[in-house]
């Protein structure tokens, strides 16, 4: 996805920001040209009248809170959806496997070559010491591409697209390619190299599939179900459900063929293994090229293969991230603003609450109460729409969810350590107000 920002672009980021500065400065440069001078003169600096009631000024820096929460509550949803897709059951384990893509008909490899091929090379991937397990498939789920095919129930003799009862994902594998994959075996059995292309065709069917086209998951092995042209497929295992083309996609039912009677020509070596990656991919490397050393093999750890499938949930995440510090930082900002011109504008109120003894507690609250209900009332605003706003994240992110307690607890954390860090100066200078030398002055 190339980002090639050119001049346009950097001179309406330049523009943008001089006529948004130009149209909030008026605002203040107009209500100075519109006042009173003998009412400013005869108020002094003693006039507090602003302050009794919600201006302009206010509402906006509320809104500015509320969009930081907003933006502080997606970024935490996002990291922490991230977090959970990284961790979370696909249908299988990428971790501790490695990918071999190869293109066989690249390499000379036509008709029933192609199978006999693949063969020795799961038997060579086997041979390496420390593999565990070594299967095929012809793609990998959450890979860019997909095959899907219509399924129709037993007993249906029209085999139009509208009376299929499923569209279901299809996948071809070796007899290994689960216990490689570490995709969970609910009941049946896997493939055997007896079921070839002169064997009655059957097929491994995940749970969503049983349910769906089957009715049932529990007594799904030993039924039946057809696929376009009439085909009657014999369902010889159930397995879990999984992710296959998104991450936040719903249940789909899926299919998986024995490879011997789907031959495809792509072809991906699932390796399974403890040992250091670099040290397997190494080993895969002589011993394929060993059978053939015109095989083009790209070699890589499953968990990079994902970086497409993640691609979406990490832009993301980082944006939010980004956009949630810029949001932060004009919260500061503005809280910091008008705390300093709330305390500059009583400073001679809050001299006299010292001098007759008033705590340092409620000196703040005085000085600053106001600042603090705003970013309280921003910030729970932010946080509402911000959970609102998570749903739609959860189309790009996988699992992210707002009803999580470190969500929230980060959030009100945040918008704390926000407002402490904006009122910090401000408050300092109130309570080091010397009444002396105020009354001095005046």
């Amino acid at each position: 996805m190339p980002v090639n920002p050119d001049a346009k672009t950097y001179a309406l980021a330049l523009l943008l920001a001089v006529l948004s500065g130009l149209l909030f400065a008026s605002v203040p440069v107009r209500q100075v040209l519109r006042s009173d001078p003998w009412q400013v003169i005869r108020a002094g600096s003693s006039g507090s009248s602003g302050f009794r009631r919600f201006t302009l000024r206010d509402v906006l820096l509320a809104l500015q809170i509320a969009i930081c929460a907003v933006l502080v509550t997606s970024s935490l949803v996002a990291v922490r959806g991230l977090a959970r897709s990284l961790q979370s059951n696909y249908g299988f384990q990428p971790q501790g496997a490695m990918l071999v893509k190869t293109d066989l008909h690249m390499a000379g490899y036509d008709g029933d070559q192609r199978p006999l091929m693949q063969r020795r090379m799961l038997d060579a991937a086997s041979a390496i010491p420390g593999v565990s397990a070594v299967g095929y498939a012809d793609r990998l789920a959450l890979s860019i591409g997909g095959n899907d095919s219509s399924v129709f129930t037993d007993t249906t003799t029209d085999y139009r697209p509208t009376n299929s009862v499923a569209d279901a994902q299809q996948f071809n594998v070796s007899p290994e390619y689960f216990r490689a994959a570490g995709t969970a075996f609910l009941g049946g059995r896997t493939f055997t190299l007896h079921d070839e292309k002169k064997a009655p065709l059957v097929a491994v069917v995940n749970r969503e599939f049983a349910r769906k086209v089957l009715g049932t998951v529990d007594n799904a092995v030993g039924k039946h179900f057809k696929i376009w042209g009439g085909t009657r497929v014999e369902v010889i295992g159930v397995v879990e459900d999984g992710k296959y083309e998104t991450l936040t996609e719903d249940p789909e039912p899926a299919m998986f063929y024995s490879y011997l009677q789907q031959p495809s020509n792509n072809t991906w070596i699932i390796v399974r293994s403890q040992r250091d990656p670099q040290e397997v991919a190494a080993a895969l490397q002589r011993s394929l090229h060993n059978l053939d050393p015109g095989l083009p093999l790209e070699i890589k750890t499953w968990n990079s293969e994902l970086d497409s499938a993640l691609f979406a949930a990490r832009v993301a995440t980082v944006s939010l991230g980004v956009l949630g510090l810029l949001g932060a930082m004009l919260a500061i900002t503005g809280i910091f603003g008008m705390a300093s011109y709330s305390v500059s504008k009583r400073l001679r109120e809050l001299g006299i609450r010292v001098a007759l003894g008033a705590s340092q507690r409620s000196v703040l609250t005085a000085a600053l109460g106001r600042a603090f209900r705003l970013l309280a009332i921003g910030s729970l605003a932010g946080m509402i729409l911000g959970v609102l706003a998570t749903r739609v994240l959860s189309y790009i992110v996988y699992q992210a969810t707002p009803k999580d307690p470190i969500v929230l607890g980060g959030v009100i954390l945040t918008m704390l350590v926000v407002g402490l860090v904006a009122a910090w100066i401000p408050a300092r200078h109130a309570l080091a107000v010397d009444p002396m030398i105020l009354l001095r002055e005046e």
